[in-house]
């Protein structure tokens, strides 16, 4: 969990090289639905649906950026 909290970090100063490499390091559910709301901030949203997918939770039904990151900060700190 200290992983994808420091993958957060990452996110929001824009240090997406940092944050890959991270998100990488964790085979997590939680894990790979960051990698997919990482994609999201970068746009590419073919890979953030990968993602979504591989973290068992519904690309075509997200909110947006803002809420998908409060959503899975609620889910980390369980």
């Amino acid at each position: 969990m200290d992983i994808l909290r420091q993958v957060l970090v990452h996110m929001r100063a824009g240090r997406w090289n940092e944050a890959h490499q991270l998100v990488q390091s964790d085979e997590s559910l939680l894990s790979a639905w960051l990698h997919g709301i990482l994609h999201i901030q970068e746009g590419d949203l073919e890979d953030a649906e990968y993602w979504y997918g591989k973290a068992d939770r519904n690309f075509r039904n997200r909110g947006t950026l803002d809420e998908e990151l409060d959503l899975f900060e609620a889910e980390l700190a369980k």
